[in-house]
């Protein structure tokens, strides 16, 4: 995708370590987003209480984010979960049960930007099925070949609806 469809974004990014914040400002500032970032809970809630923005980055652990999350959807915000210590197919469920766009593990944050570019592009059905795409083989190596199995109704559910036809571009 072009540059042009974060170009000018308002970003969202809350995490409670600042390198991490710092990795997200140099990945992106090429493509003109504004980044706003916070390292609390606190900090993150009140700019999501007094700003409006196009897309969140929130990490689940240390800054309450599923907290966040259900703030950010509640205002209608595309949200992309970050994690690295709570990767699990546990809060991949959970993000998605609480209105996550996407979820995306912190040793992938070089690829973030094509991330936020398909969760401002496509819709709901669409996004998860590139988040899936591009990251299938990598959580098989980390949660194990079976890691659907525990969930197996919720993930063939959550494929089927995946399925439904409808335009993948968000107009």
């Amino acid at each position: 995708m072009s540059h042009a469809v974060l170009d000018g974004k308002h970003v969202l990014a809350v995490d409670d370590e600042p390198d991490v914040l710092d990795i997200l400002q140099e990945e992106l500032e090429d493509y003109g987003v504004r980044l706003d970032k916070a390292t609390s809970y606190n900090e993150g809630i009140q700019k999501l209480s007094s700003l409006t923005y196009d897309i969140v980055i929130l990490d689940i652990m240390g800054v309450r984010g599923f907290e966040l999350l259900q703030v950010a959807v509640a205002r209608g915000l595309p949200v992309v979960m970050l994690t690295a210590h709570a990767l699990s197919p546990e809060t991949l469920k959970k993000s998605i049960e609480l209105g996550a766009r996407a979820y995306l593990p912190k040793d992938q944050l070089g690829q973030v930007a094509p991330f936020l570019e398909d969760v401002l592009t496509l819709n709901y059905q669409s996004a998860w099925q590139a988040v899936l795409s591009k990251l299938s083989s990598s959580f098989g190596k980390r949660f194990g070949p079976e890691w659907r199995q525990s969930e197996k109704e919720f993930w063939e559910r959550f494929e089927k609806d995946l399925d439904l036809r409808t335009s993948a571009i968000i107009e």
